[in-house]
């Protein structure tokens, strides 16, 4: 495959650039932040886009949101070393097709690689399948106080994963106006004065 790498890191970059070739890839471009990374992409033909989160100017998530505002159809793993859930959530909402840890094995690298490179939905790190299910659930604890619908407990479930009302409706593919609507019977329902005590509310709850 043709990769697009951005990361920061040289170090980085000069590892890949060591790997990849001897696996039958090639980089084809290298950034150290995100930005024009469309027209990065386009440029080198990209046929994979490989992205830290953490970057200068426009990180991996901004990466991420431009591939996907441009309507390129090309697969976008993260490999990264932070695996905060909020910025796997937030890799997930904005179609990124895995999230490798650089603490991972080589091996684990290179199965990720490749099958962003196959057809179909082939298995993902265990990482990204949790965070997405969460996402995707809509039931949650039984809470005998509590009186949240199935949608409400799912936009609470977004809320302890720190995600903002605008990627709350892209991932539920809903609008804006209707996820304050949610939020705020939320924070009325479990008395809570914002959405940041709604948050730690989720997580003492074990919803996230």
């Amino acid at each position: 495959m043709r990769i697009s790498v951005f990361d920061s890191q040289s170090v980085v970059h000069k590892g890949l650039s060591s790997l990849l070739p001897g696996q039958g890839h090639s980089i084809v471009s290298q950034a150290p932040d995100g930005r024009d990374a469309v027209s990065i992409v386009r440029g080198a033909f990209a046929e994979l886009v490989l992205t830290e989160i953490h970057m200068p100017h426009v990180n991996g998530i901004g990466v991420l949101e431009q591939i996907d505002a441009a309507g390129l159809k090309i697969p976008v793993l993260v490999y990264s070393s932070d695996d905060n859930p909020t910025f796997v959530a937030r890799a997930v909402v904005h179609g990124a097709h895995d999230y490798v840890l650089k603490s991972a094995t080589v091996a684990k690298l290179l199965y990720a690689i490749n099958n962003a490179g196959r057809s179909g939905d082939h298995e993902k790190t265990p990482l990204f399948v949790t965070i997405r299910d969460q996402l995707q659930k809509r039931d949650g604890l039984h809470h005998g106080t509590l009186d949240l619908t199935s949608r409400e407990m799912q936009v609470l479930r977004h809320l302890g994963l720190g995600l903002s009302n605008r990627e709350i409706a892209k991932f539920l593919e809903i609008s804006v106006e209707t996820v304050k609507e949610h939020v705020q019977n939320i924070l009325r329902k479990l008395n809570a004065k914002d959405r940041t005590a709604a948050a730690v509310r989720a997580v003492k709850d074990g919803l996230v």
